[in-house]
């Protein structure tokens, strides 16, 4: 661990920035302290907007750069990336990311810090990177996103000033014209459903089931009828019951939501694979752990569907679209397909 007032030649710092308030911005002013240029990685990339992450990768940049100054704008850099819900493949994404961008400057590899603030397990992914220096930075002021967006989603004009005085004033007017955009109130609107349903249901541990279902080059997906992810597209699934096996409850889900009209033994013996996906951040209705079982059923044509209870609509989509589909899909959905049938 190096002392802040070594100079490097770049440093990375990441985050999520949803928003990007007054401690970020600190830690961005010192990680500038400490190097030429600075390569800031955004988080949560590449996916559909939710309550948790409001803001796309492009507007989190345009909030952080409109709170820089010219000379400073042009030693910072931005590299976005998704979440993989696996460690190693994201920490190479990251590295990736920060070659990349410093490739675009011309210049030969510099000596790289990582610069950061060790808050709490969240923090854990700084542990990920030993080849680059680590440079611990000091927390300015006791200030978090999660509030902050509580505040932003809360609508009073008492909240919004609470927000204010949390957030650079360019993020401020981001934030304030935001608010009259459609994807406001519909966020919004999720945001309540969420905090509702953490109310009545607590946050967990739940089990789910999902169902990936391929036939002959195609997957089979649903449109969401309800908040969190109204509008979005799903892989068939939900909760699993008292008394049911895994199985089980993937199947009833997959026929409850598409009317799919394939026998249970014949979807067993399509059962290709089945992926516990147990990250804690997957899903921001709290700790969710799924159980994902991809189905490939060998038939010479697309069964017909259509969907029912929790799904508006249930569809099949060629599984060489769903690379475009990325942030149509709900929560990590794209990453359960990817694992599955390698879009990436």
């Amino acid at each position: 661990m190096n002392s802040p007032s070594t100079r490097f030649g770049a440093a990375i710092l990441i985050g999520r920035f949803q928003p990007f308030h007054n401690g970020h911005a600190a830690l961005l002013r010192q990680t500038l302290e400490i190097a030429d240029r600075v390569l800031v990685v955004l988080g949560s990339s590449f996916r559909a907007p939710n309550a948790k992450n409001p803001f796309t990768w492009e507007e989190r940049a345009a909030m952080i750069a409109a709170c820089l100054d010219e000379a400073d704008a042009r030693r910072v850099a931005f590299v976005p990336v998704r979440d993989y819900y696996n460690d190693a493949r994201w920490a190479a994404a990251v590295e990736a990311g920060a070659r990349t961008a410093m490739e675009k400057t011309g210049r030969a590899a510099p000596r790289m810090a990582l610069a950061g603030f060790h808050k709490d397990a969240s923090s854990n992914y700084l542990k990920l990177f030993p080849q680059w220096t680590f440079v611990a930075l000091e927390r300015q002021g006791d200030i978090d996103a999660t509030p902050i967006r509580r505040l932003y989603f809360d609508g009073s004009e008492t909240a919004w000033e609470t927000l204010r005085a949390r957030v650079p004033p360019a993020v401020a007017r981001c934030l304030e014209n935001w608010r009259g955009l459609p994807a406001f109130a519909a966020l919004r609107e999720e945001h309540e459903s969420v905090e509702a349903d953490k109310q009545k249901w607590g946050t967990g541990p739940f089990i789910t089931l999902d169902a990936v279902v391929t036939v002959a080059g195609h997957v089979l997906l649903v449109r969401r009828k309800h908040s969190p992810g109204k509008g979005l597209w799903a892989i068939p699934g939900g909760f699993l019951e008292g008394r049911e096996r895994l199985f089980e409850g993937a199947v009833r889900e997959l026929k409850e939501e598409t009317g799919l009209d394939i026998a249970d033994a014949e979807l067993a013996k399509a059962c290709r694979a089945v992926a516990v996906l147990d990250h804690p951040d997957r899903s921001q209705r709290g700790r969710v752990i799924t159980h994902a079982h991809w189905f490939d059923l060998p038939l010479p044509a697309l069964p017909p569907v259509a969907g029912a209870d929790d799904a508006a609509e249930a569809r099949w989509f060629p599984v060489a679209k769903l690379p475009d589909m990325e942030t149509e899909l709900f929560e990590d959905h794209f990453m359960i397909l990817d694992g599955f049938l390698a879009l990436i």
